[in-house]
């Protein structure tokens, strides 16, 4: 990925592989203890390729990397999560956990999406509005977990030198020698219904009913805002003056 190849780079220098993989086979055939699955806008998965990533990954011992999963997806990917909203336009936050990655980090911009979850051994960091926006739930058997970053910050090229931010992404992205990008696309052949045909709404990325709701909402207060702003009509006769020749 691009806006992204600075940290492939260092995690190069380091003996770790990256490739990027395009479909829902090449993510789930990747899985395993020595590779790192980062989903890229897992939202952008259907609830069935959510549902078959999750089956794949659950326990094959690796670590997942999930980068701003929202309500649409954050529930199939991660049971027991919920997400929140971004409250904040401030993406520097500390630690203030016992994860050793983000304690040897410090300050990151992590921000974004909030989450909480059930999992009670979850490693629950960099809290906005006492909500975790990086979150780490342990398997429940073998090595592996699963990481959740409310935004992607911490991985961009204009970002990595700031902050903790590029010991963040080496430690939660180099645990393993392998690192597989996952990129979803609407050209998956996996995001088709079970009989073969996608409709207009599967082209369409989950949250998308939502965020129209949100904007006809807004459209609507815009509207009595105006409405309001401006006032009623009122009716007022105006004086006219005719010249004589144009009566004739």
């Amino acid at each position: 990925p691009h806006g992204s190849r600075a940290v492939a780079e260092l995690l190069a220098d380091r003996g770790v592989d990256t490739r990027v993989v395009t479909t829902l086979e090449d993510a789930a055939t990747a899985a395993g203890p020595d590779t790192t699955l980062l989903v890229a806008v897992p939202d952008l998965l259907t609830p069935s390729q959510q549902a078959r990533l999750h089956d794949a990954t659950a326990d094959a011992g690796g670590r997942t990397v999930l980068v701003a999963s929202g309500s649409a997806s954050v529930e199939r990917l991660a049971p027991g999560v919920t997400a929140a909203p971004a409250t904040s336009l401030d993406s520097t936050l500390s630690p203030d956990c016992a994860l050793p990655a983000a304690r040897r980090a410090g300050s990151a911009d992590v921000g974004g999406l909030r989450y909480t979850t059930t999992h009670v051994a979850a490693d629950e960091c960099y809290p906005s509005e006492r909500l975790a926006t990086l979150l780490r739930i342990p398997a429940a058997t073998g090595d592996g977990d699963t990481v959740l970053l409310g935004s992607p910050d911490i991985l961009l090229n204009d970002k990595l030198a700031e902050q903790g931010n590029a010991s963040l992404a080496l430690q939660l992205l180099g645990s393993r020698p392998h690192l597989v990008w996952y990129l979803p696309t609407l050209a998956d052949a996996s995001a088709a219904s079970e009989d073969g045909r996608r409709s207009f709404f599967d082209l369409i990325p989950s949250g998308w009913l939502w965020g129209t709701l949100q904007l006809f909402i807004a459209a609507a207060l815009a509207a009595l805002w105006r409405a309001r702003r401006l006032g009623p009509l009122v009716p007022e006769k105006l004086p006219v003056a005719i010249r004589a020749s144009e009566t004739v």
